[in-house]
């Protein structure tokens, strides 16, 4: 079972660093691939990109390394918080396929 968390916990680090980078470092891409960031502040994109790069260094680099493991949760926590509100920003826009993928990554 550890083997199994594990491999789900990397595969969301990867996820969460991924999108954080082209938030964060490659507006144009994200304007183009996320139909949502045009409408967005600019500032704002780049900060949802960094705080997910954050937690997903966070989902791992803790425990993987020793120092802080009790960071792990609480970037979990953040993660999941970050996908609360961006489920609300997708249903205030009628965006319901949005809402499912942020579903599937919180409940993770």
């Amino acid at each position: 079972m550890n083997i199994i968390l594990w491999i789900v916990q990397i595969l969301l680090a990867v996820m969460f660093l991924m999108a954080g980078v082209m938030k964060a470092f490659q507006y144009e891409r994200a304007k183009a691939s996320l139909f949502w960031v045009k409408d967005v502040p600019r500032g704002l994109v780049t900060f949802i990109g960094i705080c997910e790069l954050l937690g997903g260094l966070g989902l791992v680099l803790p425990v993987l390394t020793g120092i802080l493991p009790g960071l792990t949760p609480l970037a979990a926590l953040g993660l999941a918080l970050i996908m609360l509100f961006a489920m609300i920003f997708h249903a205030t826009r009628r965006e319901p396929q949005a809402i499912v993928f942020n579903l599937v990554l919180l409940g993770n």
